[in-house]
């Protein structure tokens, strides 16, 4: 039997986060304020992200991945012919639920996940007289303002480094976003895992035990208990926990 949804989804953490407060803390912008053409972000990369890939479940049974339309196209045919439930929609990279609205016919629920025009989905390659005029000011680089809090020292160093605080700062996050990836990734990996596992296996045999593997960093250990659980759910959770054993074979390569 299949748990039930739950909601909000609690995500364990197998350790603790420690947060110091200063009183002292400082409130300032990180960027100078700009003229609005320069805080602007005009990267076509930004903005036409691909589409999440979703699946469908009904019950235990998978019947259809792909795109949030396709698996609603999927998951209306499944409740027309009959399907047991509950049909449950998961995104494949967060495992975060996708609601879906199955009321009406097939063309009504397709209606609500509109095909993407071409005009909107690609970006223009032509430049108006006034586009290819230099501006003045900085490059436009797709630089976000955004207000963080610092120590006094902290501003007092970032403001004695080559280029200022915005520069230095900027090479600061991509340092450790360099040095961390692996972790970061390793982390979203349990995360998603979990949160599929605890929605659609909470009720099977060796759940907490495959959930301690998980974290543990065991895969023999956690497919030995996944090995009982239905086909469909067996085959996306071993996808998900796959993520997480490569991540920690690379960090110990």
């Amino acid at each position: 039997m299949v748990g039930r949804l739950r909601q909000p989804f609690l995500v364990f953490y197998p350790y603790n986060i420690d947060i110091d407060i200063y009183p002292d803390i400082i409130r300032r912008s990180v960027f100078s304020p700009l003229p609005a053409e320069t805080m602007s972000v005009e990267s076509s990369a930004l903005t036409h992200a691909p589409s999440p890939i979703y699946t469908a479940f009904d019950g235990v049974r998978a019947i259809g991945s792909g795109t949030a339309r396709e698996v609603a196209h999927a998951a209306k045919l499944a409740t027309h012919a009959g399907a047991r439930g509950p049909v449950l929609v998961v995104n494949d990279a967060t495992s975060e639920p996708l609601e879906l609205d199955l009321r009406g016919t097939l063309d009504d629920v397709l209606a609500r996940f509109p095909l993407p025009s071409a005009t909107t989905e690609t970006p223009s390659t032509t430049m108006s007289d006034d586009d290819a005029k230099p501006t003045r000011g900085r490059p436009k680089l797709g630089v976000v303002a955004r207000e963080i809090t610092l120590l006094p020292r902290h501003w007092e160093w970032l403001g004695s480094q080559p280029g200022g605080a915005s520069v230095t700062l900027r090479k600061l996050v991509e340092h450790a976003r360099m040095a961390s990836g692996g972790k970061d990734r390793r982390r979203h990996a349990q995360e998603s895992t979990y949160r599929f596992m605890s929605a659609m296996l909470g009720n099977q045999p060796g759940f907490e035990e495959a959930t301690r593997a998980l974290f543990g960093g065991d895969a023999s250990r956690f497919a030995h208990y996944a090995a009982s659980w239905p086909q469909d759910l067996r085959e996306h959770v071993t996808r998900l926990a796959d993520a997480v054993f490569h991540e920690l074979d690379a960090h110990h390569a």
